[in-house]
């Protein structure tokens, strides 16, 4: 379809890594968490933006400039790391009278500029996306396919991302009177973000392979 090759795999591989948790899932569901569908739909939105770089940057050649360059890298990767951190710490921090569940323009704004932030500094998406387009493609790929492929992965994100808001919505209406409950989820929020942050910054770079 649309010289995408091996199709039906392709889209069982989208699916399955959308599956798979990483710094986007837990940015958006502390955002539905914190202040409602809003900021969740605006973390979405900064998600698939940041997505939509690095794939377009993947494309484009952006990883042969990091291969030349890994030192490019290296700051990305800290940088990125650092971000994490901050976020979660911030979640940690986090008073618990300051949950709001209707955010004002300038709250969804704020997540979605959060969201937008945690995925541009996750170079390790974009190295993705390199090596997983090339198995679906051939080498002489027109410029329709690689804007079908873009397309395919970002209506899919959205899809499962939208899913994932009004679920963690669902949940966070239903703790609203378990205080403990909720502290506890912004905090392993927190705590996981942390941890990639924590795991991105001791992975060396590795781009020669």
């Amino acid at each position: 379809m649309l010289d995408i090759q091996h199709y039906a795999s392709f889209i069982a591989a989208v699916l399955i890594f959308q599956l798979i948790p990483g710094p986007g899932t837990f940015a958006i569901l502390a955002a539905t968490g914190r202040h409602g569908v809003s900021a969740g739909m605006a973390a979405v939105a900064g998600t698939l933006a940041g997505d939509a770089v690095w794939m377009l940057g993947a494309v484009l050649g952006l990883a042969a400039l990091l291969q030349l360059h890994p030192e490019i890298f290296g700051a990305l990767q800290t940088f990125g790391a650092v971000y994490l951190c901050w976020i979660g710490m911030q979640l940690l921090r986090k008073p618990p009278h300051t949950v709001a569940l209707q955010p004002p323009a300038r709250q969804v704004w704020n997540n979605f500029h959060r969201a937008l932030a945690i995925c541009l500094t996750n170079p390790k998406a974009m190295l993705f996306f390199v090596a997983f387009f090339p198995l679906f493609i051939n080498a002489d790929a027109s410029a329709i396919t690689l804007t079908a492929l873009l397309l395919h992965v970002s209506l899919i994100s959205l899809i499962y991302q939208t899913i994932l808001v009004f679920a963690g919505h669902w949940t966070a209406r239903r703790l609203a009177r378990m205080d403990w409950m909720r502290n506890l989820a912004r905090r392993m929020a927190g705590m996981a973000l942390i941890g990639f942050g924590v795991k991105l910054v001791l992975d060396e770079p590795n781009l020669a392979d």
